[in-house]
């Protein structure tokens, strides 16, 4: 079994759905309301248990009501909550508006993620004890630095996903062994509109680099060879919520499991498709048996 350190935050979702997202200044009638679940950390460290891996998750929640809801979320999917410290005050949240294109706008408010500001003992012995180390950009950057440094220097494989997008020092980068950014944000990164162009741009500053592309894929580069395309299955999308985290965390245990990089990538987007197809992120994230069965 893949063993898997995830550094990351927590968030209860509250998603609208509504036809269209309202512009500035706008507003419309949605159709529904729910609170879920969620945060970049969270959802990958549901996203691998669920599909076979061994997840142990670094990190905060409030002491409000959304932090007992949000870890009791964690051990339900069978993620070791041990290292999830819990802060005096709320929780982080995502404010999320989702149309009927299954397409969505997030806003995340921090609450107990900002209070992760490095690590200790215990999670420098997580990270160690981890066959791969899972990084997003909602906690600080001075934890995310620190926790791929200890990864670095005791030979663990980290990805890092780089949302929200945010300059990213060199520091960081040179501990990242895959960097899995969607094309907005490798975009954003380069200034490359180009996902061609962009992955060049990337592999200047780490070894590989997969950027996700929705419904046309992903594409994959590495240093040494040419960028490679791989399609994506094709689904109606209800909501695309968690789609990207479902991805990285099934993308990993495929990888610590030995797959080959195609079989691994192909692993990883059925898993997606399955995800656009229900809604909510972590509620709609499949277990390995509907994956294998995609």
């Amino acid at each position: 079994m893949t063993a898997i350190a995830v550094l990351g935050s927590t968030n209860m979702d509250l998603v609208a759905y509504v036809p269209r997202a309202p512009g500035r200044g706008e507003t419309v009638t949605g159709r529904e309301f729910r609170t879920v679940p969620g945060g970049k950390g969270a959802n990958q460290a549901v996203a691998a248990a669920r599909a076979g891996g061994d997840v142990v998750m670094i990190g905060a929640v409030g002491t409000d009501e959304y932090g007992s809801r949000l870890r009791a979320n964690l051990e339900h999917a069978g993620v070791d909550t041990d290292l999830l410290h819990t802060a005096a005050g709320p929780s982080g949240t995502a404010h999320i508006v989702v149309d009927d294109e299954g397409t969505n706008a997030i806003v995340v408010i921090p609450g107990a993620n900002g209070t992760v500001t490095g690590l200790g003992p215990g999670e420098n012995a997580a990270v160690a004890a981890a066959d791969l180390l899972l990084l997003q950009l909602e906690l600080p950057l001075s934890a995310v630095t620190e926790a791929a440094r200890s990864a670095r220097a005791r030979g663990v494989r980290t990805i890092l996903t780089p949302s929200p997008v945010q300059p990213l020092p060199s520091g960081l980068l040179d501990c990242v062994d895959l960097l899995v950014p969607n094309e907005h944000e490798a975009a954003a990164l380069t200034g490359c509109e180009d996902p061609y162009a962009a992955a060049r741009t990337l592999l200047l500053q780490v070894p590989q680099v997969v950027i996700t592309l929705g419904r046309k894929g992903c594409l994959y580069a590495a240093r040494g060879g040419e960028p490679v395309l791989f399609p994506a299955p094709e689904v109606t999308a209800v909501d695309t919520t968690g789609a990207g985290d479902t991805f990285v965390g099934t993308l990993a245990v495929a990888l610590g499991e030995g797959r080959s990089v195609p079989e691994a990538l192909a692993w990883a987007s059925s898993a997606a498709a399955l995800c656009v197809q229900k809604p909510g992120a972590s509620t709609s994230m499949p277990y390995r048996s509907e994956i294998d069965a995609a």
